[in-house]
């Protein structure tokens, strides 16, 4: 095999497996435990079960994956050929993933530089997909991550939920802002903000919430090339009508994806997520 770079990602990137077997990257599962029990994101764990199990309100927690499986996975890439590995991750300021990732790099048979994109969902998928397309046309460690981090800065992210509870309970917004939200009896919206998810606006209905997502994200994408990725949790209807909006609204659309988020996300916003990336080509 030709000397090359190859790419890591974790689950919560969202990629088409289509898509990760055509650029040849490579994605390490985060962990959902589920009444007690591990299961590995994206092959353990459906999106029903997950809905099902946080309408029943069963617990239902996170963890990164272990610097093992980092540590395994990077052995395996070294073995088939690659001679270096860029490894892209979610937001440090989320999950301990980018941690795990350092300490396995440290060990790896090959250079390991690791990112943290300080992204989530498909916003970490296009990242992903910068560095590959970089190294595809022999770019180096460097040509890819910079790639990487020129979309990451490019790219932003916006959620609607149902209610911010979930968020509370994860500790991945403050409890102050949730009970307020609760308070209030709002519609939240969110976006992603120097790797945090942040409270963005206060919408007192789903349907204004969900039309004033659409207006910023028509608003972020103005008329140059782009790519969007609109994500949801147990919401296949509003995503898809979400999406032929967009399509209608956005001039320089380029790829449109659609697709429920995994487990990881999930439990930590529950059912009713929308979310939709915008990514500037």
């Amino acid at each position: 095999m030709s000397r090359h770079v190859a790419i890591v990602t974790d689950s919560t990137a969202y990629l088409p497996q289509r898509t990760m077997e055509r650029h040849g990257i490579t994605a390490v599962p985060l962990t959902v435990v589920l009444g007690g029990e591990a299961l590995e994101e994206g092959t353990e764990i459906s999106t029903r079960s997950l809905a099902q199990a946080l309408q029943k309100r069963r617990p239902v927690t996170t963890s990164r994956p272990s610097p093992r499986l980092f540590a395994e996975t990077y052995r395996k890439i070294a073995e088939s050929g690659a001679t270096a590995i860029v490894s892209l991750h979610l937001s440090a300021e989320l999950s301990g993933t980018y941690d795990a990732a350092v300490l396995a790099a440290r060990e790896a048979p090959v250079p390991v530089r690791v990112v943290d994109t300080g992204m989530i969902a498909m916003a970490l998928g296009f990242c992903a997909l910068s560095a590959a397309e970089a190294a595809e046309t022999g770019g180096t460690v460097d040509d890819a991550v910079s790639a990487a981090e020129k979309r990451a800065d490019a790219t932003s992210a916006f959620f609607y939920v149902d209610t911010l509870e979930y968020l509370r309970r994860g500790g991945r917004i403050g409890a102050a802002q949730a009970l307020l939200g609760s308070a209030l009896a709002v519609k939240p919206l969110l976006q992603l903000d120097g790797g945090r998810i942040d409270l963005l606006e206060k919408v007192r209905t789903a349907s204004r919430a969900i039309a004033r997502l659409e207006e910023l994200v028509a608003d972020r994408a103005g008329s140059a090339p782009v790519d969007i990725a609109v994500h949801h949790l147990a919401a296949h209807e509003r995503a898809s009508a979400l999406a032929d909006r967009l399509r209608a609204r956005v001039p320089g659309m380029a790829d449109l994806h659609v697709s429920e988020v995994g487990a990881v996300i999930g439990a930590h916003t529950g059912p009713g997520l929308l979310g939709v990336v915008v990514s500037p080509r």
